[in-house]
This record gives C-alpha cells, sequence and structure tokens, in this order.
C-alpha cells in the first residue's frame, strides 16, 4: 500500500493570485452566476504570525473566497511585503497560486513533505488555525498549501 507524504486527500481550496481583487471578484461572480462575496484583509505579523522563508514577515493580502461545493475559490491581491503571493504574481501575472488540503499535524506534515522535495515557503496563523505554503512548484506545478484548524472540544 502507497504512503501518503500529505497525510491527506481532502482538497478544500484552489487560489488565484490577481493585481485587482475588486474585479477579479466580480468577474467571477459574474461567471458564476453569484453574488460577490466580501473582500477581507489578511491578519497584521502581530496575530497572524507570519514567516516567509523563514523570516518574521509582515505581508498581508486582500482575500475572497467563492464557496463551490466542497471546494472553494479563493482570490489573493497581495499587499504589504515580500510574499509567497507577491512572488508569485510578480513571475508570472495573474495566476494559480496554490491548490489546498485539510490536514492534522501540521508540524510532521511539514518535515515529512520537505523530505519529498516539497519545502516549505511561508506560514502563519489565522482566527481558528493555521496554514503553511509549501513549494511544489518544480515537483508538483504549483505551490501546496497545508490548512489545519484547531480541534473545539463542545
Amino acid at each position: 500500500m502507497a504512503t501518503n507524504p500529505l497525510g491527506s486527500r481532502t482538497m478544500t481550496q484552489i487560489a488565484l493570485v490577481v493585481h485587482d481583487i475588486e474585479q477579479a471578484v466580480a468577474a467571477w461572480a459574474e461567471l458564476l452566476g453569484v453574488e460577490p462575496p466580501k473582500v477581507g484583509v489578511s491578519d497584521p505579523v502581530e496575530k497572524a504570525h507570519t514567516e516567509y522563508r523563514g523570516v518574521p514577515s509582515a505581508a498581508r493580502a486582500k482575500l475572497a473566497f467563492f464557496a463551490l461545493g466542497p471546494i472553494s475559490l479563493e482570490l489573493i491581491q497581495p499587499i504589504g511585503e515580500n510574499s509567497t503571493w507577491h512572488e508569485q504574481l510578480a513571475a508570472h501575472g495573474p495566476s494559480l497560486h496554490h491548490i489546498a488540503f485539510q490536514v492534522e499535524g501540521m508540524a510532521e506534515r511539514i518535515a515529512t513533505l520537505a523530505g519529498h522535495g516539497v519545502p516549505l515557503q511561508q506560514r502563519g496563523e489565522f482566527t481558528g488555525g493555521r496554514y503553511a505554503y509549501l513549494d511544489g512548484r518544480a515537483r508538483l506545478g504549483t505551490v501546496v498549501e497545508l490548512l489545519e484548524s484547531d480541534k473545539r472540544h463542545d
């Protein structure tokens, strides 16, 4: 039986980086025939504890999410300091940034995937969990995002 270094087969998101999120939201909403979602801004470094290439970073982004069944479409407009989002947009223009998977055991997944040639690029926290972007471009054709939710004890 094959091992699963990712530790998950639950894809939750496809994300695009864009120059102008309001324009991109309007275009996608029209294409999908839905109301435009609210545009938010990622948390500041004091709350998100963002690291980019192993160094604390004040990188932020404008974000919008379209719920499309079990997978959401995320639109990302980088703002502020250098980030994986800014790097992708500068190199390739509006384009696919990542596919995301829901995981458990973030630290273990990051270490395992680094051993498979998919190193950590950026990570941070958000209300209810944490994320990590791993640079899978050479091996997989895209960045892979790991999303880990805090467990609730109701």
